[in-house]
């Protein structure tokens, strides 16, 4: 399974340190957050395909962070709780408050790794298609070929990829820096300045506006948004 871009909230330096390299281990880019608003503000400027969060932290517990996830920002994304609570009454809180998972620390090796990934496969599973097919585009993953109206376009490898992480989220805004994950890695030195060069390159080679259906939009101090437009290719 392709590697996950996991948020994750704990203050335990030992912990957390045993924790990212675990997931670092699994493929996974896994950003570290110690404290609960850090996590909530970062979250209204990023997307992540999983959150895990320990529920005793400083200044807002994890408990406190899903409650304005599920309400306020009306996110989605898989929520696994990792703590120390192992009460009934504690999971029965997390899971109706909207978390998925819920694990006791110290967890085991092989089973956070087993969670986290079927929290991803469950995320995944309505794109877990090789060929996207967005007319008049059509992707083949697996051999990293774009044709529009059956004419393949030539693309590097960085443009596909990143062309791919658009057309797998069409109608939602992806951050740059998920873009910057996806295709570089998180020990890239690459900067989100890279980013925009890369979409921009992307744009032009696939001649992508409301005039053939699909428009990409800069959305100011966040990401892009692939959308339809409804205007139907002539």
């Amino acid at each position: 399974m392709q590697g996950m871009r996991i948020a994750f909230l704990e203050d335990d330096p030992e912990q957390a340190d045993r924790i990212l390299s675990l997931l670092q281990s699994a493929g996974h880019v896994a950003h570290l957050f110690q404290r609960g608003r850090a996590l909530l503000s970062n979250l209204q400027s990023e997307n992540y395909e999983l959150i895990m969060l320990d529920w005793e932290v400083p200044d807002l517990s994890g408990y406190e962070v899903l409650q304005s996830l599920r309400g306020r920002l009306k996110d989605r994304t898989p929520v696994l709780f990792l703590t120390l609570r192992d009460s009934e009454s504690d999971v029965v809180q997390a899971l109706e408050a909207g978390a998925d998972d819920f694990l006791i620390k110290p967890p085991r090796d092989r089973e956070l790794l087993a969670r986290v990934e079927a929290l991803g496969r469950r995320a995944r599973e309505p794109a877990a298609a090789t060929v996207l097919d967005v007319p008049p585009y059509r992707l083949d993953l697996e051999r990293r070929q774009i044709e529009r109206n059956g004419e393949v376009i030539e693309l590097t490898r960085r443009e596909f990829e990143v062309a791919a992480v658009l057309f797998q989220h069409v109608g939602s805004v992806v951050s740059r820096g998920f873009i910057l994950d996806s295709v570089w890695g998180r020990g890239d030195t690459t900067t989100t300045r890279t980013v925009d060069m890369h979409v921009s390159r992307v744009r032009k080679l696939l001649g992508l506006s409301a005039a053939i259906g699909l428009r990409l939009a800069a959305v100011y101090g966040y990401g892009y948004r692939l959308e339809r437009t409804g205007t139907e290719p002539g």
